[in-house]
């Protein structure tokens, strides 16, 4: 009697867990049937124009489209990306606000003494849509036309020049007090709010030395209106293939990529973020789009939502090292 009231408990579970499962099926798959049944907002934590509101607006524009809801990209700036991205850590886990940022988001939980959010645990990832090197770049009047002749250059000159960048926190800042670090140099940061009015400065002659994304300086670079000294991937630019790499310039270990990325909040169904995840896949693999964000000096080759999530442990972690290693100052 005792058995058969076991074996009737165990039937009684294996049959309530399938339920669940089926149950849980059925909801997502509904899920994913009827999203989205309403406008979402694509967050871009820096100004309009840059990078990140590029892709942002690529992605947005497709998938307008192809779901028939309006995806409207709002740029929320402030705090080197900091006050978009805790708005959409905030934000209800429903598929309606979704991040596009850049790779400042693995940077700054560790470079702010207040930790603005948590990269690993606040959000979930989707898909890294497109990535490009950081490049380095100075304007014509500077006698340095490699690194090697830069670092002298400044090493003789004290207290004269500064590098710029699109931001606290931002790759390109890093790079630049990596390089500080490394030669013993007095290079000031100054920041800027993005690539775009960098180059505005740099083209006044304000602006001399520059860290910045590829895509923001990659035409001013071709038409010969400022010198790049060297990317910061493993292999040279398809966008500038002149230009050296980082490992050629003799700074294997501040190889970095600058990544555009989509995120949603953590706790987001699954069942939506695989959506995402496989139109914009599909977008990326259309003809124009791949030809419109190529020409503006990206690679394109989305990753998986695990993939992404990987890297964001692993880059989190990177910087982590990187900041205390090179006594980066934290910002207040």
């Amino acid at each position: 009697m005792r058995r058969a009231f076991e074996r009737f408990c165990a039937a009684a579970i294996l049959l309530a867990i399938a339920t669940s499962m089926l149950t849980s099926m059925s909801t997502s798959m509904a899920l994913a049937q009827s999203y989205p049944s309403k406008p979402i907002r694509l967050v871009v934590p820096f100004a309009a124009g840059g990078p990140t509101d590029t892709v942002a607006r690529v992605v947005a524009a497709r998938l307008s489209d192809q779901w028939g809801q309006q995806i409207y990209v709002e740029n929320i700036v402030g705090a080197s990306g900091n006050i978009g991205t805790r708005v959409v850590a905030r934000a209800a886990p429903d598929g309606y606000t979704v991040l596009v940022t850049t790779s400042g988001f693995v940077v700054n939980p560790s470079l702010y003494v207040t930790k603005p959010y948590d990269a690993i645990a606040e959000f979930a990832p989707i898909t890294i849509p497109a990535q490009a090197p950081n490049v380095l770049i100075v304007h014509p009047s500077v006698a340095a036309k490699t690194v090697k002749e830069l670092v002298a250059l400044v090493k003789a000159n004290p207290g004269k020049y500064a590098f710029a960048s699109a931001g606290v926190g931002q790759t390109g800042h890093l790079g630049g007090e990596f390089l500080n670090h490394k030669y013993g140099l007095d290079m000031a940061h100054v920041p800027f709010n993005g690539g775009g009015p960098i180059m505005n400065s740099m083209m006044g002659g304000h602006t001399l030395i520059a860290f910045l994304s590829l895509p923001s300086a990659a035409a001013y670079i071709k038409e010969g209106k400022v010198r790049a000294l060297m990317v910061t991937t493993a292999e040279r630019s398809r966008a500038v293939p002149e230009v050296p790499t980082v490992r050629e310039a003799g700074l294997p270990e501040q190889e970095t990529v600058f990544f555009q990325g989509i995120l949603a909040p953590a706790g987001t169904p699954r069942a939506i973020i695989d959506k995402w995840h496989g139109d914009v896949v599909a977008a990326m693999k259309d003809p124009d789009v791949r030809t419109k964000l190529e020409a503006a000096s990206y690679e394109v080759n989305p990753d998986t939502p695990e993939e992404f999530a990987a890297l964001i442990k692993s880059e989190v972690s990177q910087w982590a090292k990187v900041i205390e290693e090179a006594n980066i100052p934290k910002v207040q």
